[in-house]
């Protein structure tokens, strides 16, 4: 039902998206839709849930690598790694522009960003490791900057792989600013 509530989003849009038409396509009754997910918000939310589980598995990977006085080529290769899969899946952007279509939908997203958050602060301990304040903020700053540049680099007429370089610019320039002061 959830690939199919991916596809149908990403073909129709989160407006016509109905659980009706999920359920005919899926080949299910609408009733086993509904045992499942209450509304086409909740199917939105766990399919932006998904899509954070794959991010956090490979955050974790990449944390697997830090600490390394590598740490930029790191972040370059895990934010090709997130702009593939932007620019090869469309429903990302699909799912990620759905989330953010209501309070309540938004409100989960939060806290699905935040998971991704709490692991990019723990990656960021060195940088600033002191300031545990400054470095959640960071955190937040960062996961929600690559998502918002992700999903303007797959709008039809941006450049993704330029929107991409000037996403890995700013973020690693960030990220140098901060070891530099040692703040």
């Amino acid at each position: 039902m959830l690939a199919t509530a991916r596809d149908l989003l990403t073909e129709v849009g989160f407006e016509s998206l109905t659980c009706e038409e999920i359920a005919v396509r899926a080949g299910v009754p609408i009733g086993t839709l509904y045992q499942y997910f209450a509304n086409k918000y909740v199917i939105v939310c766990e399919l932006d849930r998904q899509d954070t589980v794959g991010v956090r598995e490979e955050l974790a990977a990449f944390a697997s690598e830090v600490p390394s006085l590598e740490w930029p080529n790191l972040l370059e290769k895990f934010l090709d790694h997130l702009a593939t899969l932007w620019r090869d899946d469309p429903s990302r952007r699909a799912v990620w522009l759905a989330v953010q279509s209501t309070p309540a939908t938004r409100a989960t997203a939060t806290l699905n960003e935040r998971v991704l958050a709490d692991q990019v602060a723990r990656l960021l301990a060195p940088l600033t490791p002191s300031q545990v304040e400054r470095r959640n903020m960071m955190a937040q700053v960062l996961v929600h900057t690559a998502y918002s540049l992700l999903s303007f680099s797959v709008q039809d007429g941006h450049d993704h792989d330029a929107t991409v370089d000037e996403l890995k610019r700013m973020l690693a320039g960030y990220l140098l600013l901060e070891e530099s002061t040692g703040s």
